[in-house]
């Protein structure tokens, strides 16, 4: 197929939004990834789009197995939801996977399948 460009588990950055060091949270727009490697803000970095990561949440929040996760951008830490409404997103958070693990409030990274969770009809 001549328009095929890469599987798109990996994507290249030109400018970092943020700085982030490797295995940390990098949403731009609304692509999300993993980044691979320490980053300084505005500059390349690749990040993995596909796969199961640990990201950091916040300490209060708490996942169930099948749960979506939100990735907040101000605190760049895995939400359960916003900070002031439990049944919707705020404007600074994305929906970036589901929870493949249970976590608990106090724990600190929450296991997360990237990608769109499944919505029953």
């Amino acid at each position: 197929m001549r328009n095929y460009v890469q599987p798109g588990d990996n994507i290249d950055i030109a400018s970092a939004p943020y700085a982030v060091d490797s295995g940390e949270g990098v949403l731009v727009g609304s692509l999300f990834g993993v980044a691979n490697s320490d980053a300084l803000i505005s500059t390349a970095v690749v990040i993995s789009c596909v796969g199961v990561f640990d990201i950091a949440k916040n300490a209060a929040d708490v996942f169930t197995v099948g749960a979506p996760v939100y990735f907040d951008i101000t605190s760049k830490t895995a939400r359960s939801h916003t900070d002031t409404d439990s049944n919707s997103v705020g404007d600074s958070e994305a929906l970036i996977g589901v929870a493949i693990a249970a976590a608990g409030a106090g724990a600190t990274t929450v296991r997360v399948r990237l990608g769109q969770p499944v919505t029953l009809a």
